[in-house]
């Protein structure tokens, strides 16, 4: 399994609903791309302040790599994934990826 984590550097102009659909657009991922597992979303909760500006985020849990390397290519995930781009600060500079295998 790979657990594929994405941390988010949203831009300050989005609001709570703003939030909300970006999460409920990537959430709904789970449904049309086969090898997902779970997604979960959220906040960053941790109490060290060591977040670096990556206050929001998600985990997808893949069954496989070769799963997740679909996932990558997949239409619905390129559309979303220019949305997660076109929310964050910077851009692609707004995003960190981290996958780690289960």
């Amino acid at each position: 399994m790979i657990l594929h984590c994405v941390f988010l550097r949203l831009k300050t102009a989005m609001t709570n609903d703003d939030k909300q659909s970006l999460f409920e657009a990537i959430a709904a991922l789970k449904q049309l791309i086969p090898g997902i597992l779970d997604i979960k979303y959220g906040p960053n909760v941790s109490p060290e302040g060591l977040h670096g500006g990556f206050v929001d985020g998600f985990a997808v849990t893949f069954e496989s790599a070769e799963a997740r390397d679909g996932y990558l290519i997949h239409p619905e995930h390129v559309t979303v994934g220019e949305r997660i781009v076109s929310s964050t600060d910077g851009g692609l500079a707004g995003i960190l990826v981290f996958d780690l295998n289960l």
